[in-house]
């Protein structure tokens, strides 16, 4: 199974694991607990570990496909969730 992996540099890691979290809770299988979570999609699942000035994302995913589809889901959605803040997403797998 490919995996990518990205380090996101920031001070609101948690935050933003909780937003995602609560975002996708409605519609998958979300799990969350002290600056951590797991998110399941039907393509893979993705990991999230807040440390204090860092968001380490990792994504896995059945194919190549499914992976890069995974990494434009979550960057898309960080971003989003981020808001004024300004991160850089650098998958490398």
């Amino acid at each position: 199974m490919p995996i990518s992996r990205a380090e996101i540099a920031t001070e609101s890691g948690d935050k933003l694991i909780q937003r995602l979290c609560k975002h996708w809770a409605h519609k998958l299988e979300v799990e969350q607990a002290g600056g951590e979570g797991k998110v399941t999609f039907e393509a893979g699942t993705c990991l999230l570990k807040a440390e204090p000035d860092k968001l380490r994302v990792a994504v896995e995913a059945l194919d190549e496909e499914g992976l890069d589809t995974l990494e434009g889901v979550v960057a898309a959605h960080l971003e989003r969730m981020a808001g004024d803040e300004d991160l850089r997403i650098v998958w490398e797998n």
